[in-house]
C-alpha cells in the first residue's frame, strides 16, 4: 500500500474479501456484529445461558440484533454470523454454551463433516494448492 499511493485504505480493506473462504474481522465488521458479540459475550455467565436455554428466542429479543443474526444465532449458522460481524472468539462462547468444542463447531463451517475435518486438521490442515483468489479465480 505504501508503494502506491492511489491505492487506498479502501481498496487495501476490499483485497480481503477476495480471500476465499475467509473472512478478514476488521472495524468495519466489528460494528456491523456488535450486538451479536455482546450477545455471545453474555454467554460466559451461567445465569445468563439458563435462560437462554430456557428460551433461545426471548433472550435474543432482548438484544439490539437484526432479525437475521436472530435467526443466524438460532440456527447456529457460523458463517452467516460472520457475515454479519461475528468475531469468531466471541461466538465460541456460545458453542461451548451448547457443548460442542472449538474445532468441531469450526467443522460447521466447512463443506466436510466433524470426523473429516479433525482428520485434515491432524493431517496437517488444508493444502496450500488451490483456490487463493475469488476475483482471479486462482
Amino acid at each position: 500500500m505504501a508503494d502506491n499511493p492511489a491505492h487506498s485504505i479502501h481498496d487495501y480493506l476490499a483485497e480481503f474479501d477476495d480471500i476465499p473462504g475467509t473472512r478478514v474481522y476488521t472495524a468495519a465488521r466489528a460494528r456491523k456484529g456488535y450486538w451479536i458479540n455482546q450477545f455471545a459475550m453474555s454467554m460466559m455467565k451461567p445465569e445468563n445461558r439458563a435462560r437462554f436455554k430456557q428460551d433461545e428466542r426471548a433472550y435474543l429479543d432482548e438484544w439490539d440484533i437484526s432479525e437475521e443474526g436472530k435467526q443466524a444465532l438460532l440456527r447456529r449458522d457460523y458463517n452467516a454470523l460472520l457475515d454479519l460481524g461475528g468475531n469468531i472468539y466471541f461466538l465460541s462462547k456460545l458453542f461451548s454454551a451448547d457443548g460442542i468444542p472449538f474445532a468441531e463447531a469450526c467443522s460447521t463451517m466447512t463443506d466436510q463433516t466433524w470426523p473429516e475435518y479433525r482428520q485434515m486438521m491432524l493431517d496437517g490442515g488444508r493444502s496450500p494448492v488451490g483456490l487463493r483468489s475469488i476475483k482471479g479465480g486462482y
